[in-house]
């Protein structure tokens, strides 16, 4: 009997637009009515994954920052965290800075970037479709190193490198991986996200990766949570698509990953769903729960 399904956002649950099917709403809903616990697992910050809770019904818990945090949905409140420290935060953003590449820092609470583009640009655009008190907090500062450096105490989930040349991206990436103390998720493909703009549909595309502190994971967060509710890993299911995914479908009774998964991902899944745009989530929650 499976107890626990923590499932990935984008490329996962989302479709392509950022979107959930009524399909894939319906499935986790009636999952929520026999005491599953769903969890969404996910890179973005808090407030972009409540809105997404909300909607589907998660009364529990999600994770966040990649398993930098686990909230406690009916607490408000943070139950566990590992953040990466604001020292690190700078070393990152001053290699950034000094070799023009994009970047951005998320907190808690809100996206911190220099300009619009890349996957801040999808938010952004997601944030249009959203009211006002659902949508992803993202803030565009100009002279970021200094604002977080003058910030108090914050938590740092992780820092997000985006750039169009992959040649760009991975010189920058072997300067970073040389400071201590940081994890840097190894991402070798392009992430695709389409938008639309009145008529028109419109790609995102860029090759990048998340930096986050030392032993933050997916699976570490999951592992917390497994403690707390008493559950083994043998009733787990774990659902993703991507590399920030790979240890918690390698380490689960049964690991998915989508039909378009990064190939490492893919390798170590015990099963192969559907993709993100063809309900390949509510394939896998009506197989073992309906």
């Amino acid at each position: 009997m499976y107890k626990l399904v923590a499932i990935d956002l984008d490329g996962t649950m989302l479709n392509q637009y950022g979107e959930i099917s009524k399909k894939t709403k319906e499935i986790i809903k009636k999952c929520i009515e026999k005491g599953i616990e769903i969890v969404p697992a996910s890179g973005r910050p808090i407030d972009s994954i409540k809105t997404i809770a909300k909607d589907l019904g998660i009364q529990h818990y999600f994770i966040a920052g990649n398993g930098a945090l686990v909230y406690d949905v009916q607490g408000d409140t943070i139950l566990y965290k590992n953040c990466i420290k604001k020292e690190k935060v700078l070393e990152i953003i001053k290699i950034c800075e000094e070799n023009s590449i994009a970047y951005n820092v998320y907190t808690d609470k809100v996206i911190l970037a220099p300009n619009l583009k890349f996957n801040v640009l999808y938010y952004y655009k997601e944030n249009l479709k959203k009211e006002d008190n659902k949508k992803t907090n993202i803030s565009i500062v100009q002279n970021l190193y200094d604002y977080v450096k003058n910030m108090k105490e914050e938590n740092f989930l992780k820092v997000t490198i985006c750039d169009e040349s992959d040649s760009i991206f991975h010189a920058i990436i072997k300067k970073i991986k040389d400071i201590n103390g940081i994890e840097v998720l190894d991402i070798s493909h392009m992430s695709r996200k389409m938008i639309r703009q009145g008529t028109e549909e419109i790609p995102i595309e860029y090759f990048y990766t998340e930096i986050s502190a030392s032993d933050v994971d997916k699976w570490n967060a999951i592992h917390f949570l497994m403690t707390r509710l008493h559950i083994k890993p043998e009733e787990v299911i774990t659902i993703g698509d991507n590399m920030n995914d790979k240890q918690m479908i390698e380490n689960a009774g049964i690991g998915v990953a989508m039909k378009e998964s990064a190939p490492e991902v893919i390798k170590v899944a015990k099963e192969i769903t559907d993709t993100n745009d063809n309900d390949g989530v509510a394939k896998v929650l009506e197989k073992y729960f309906t």
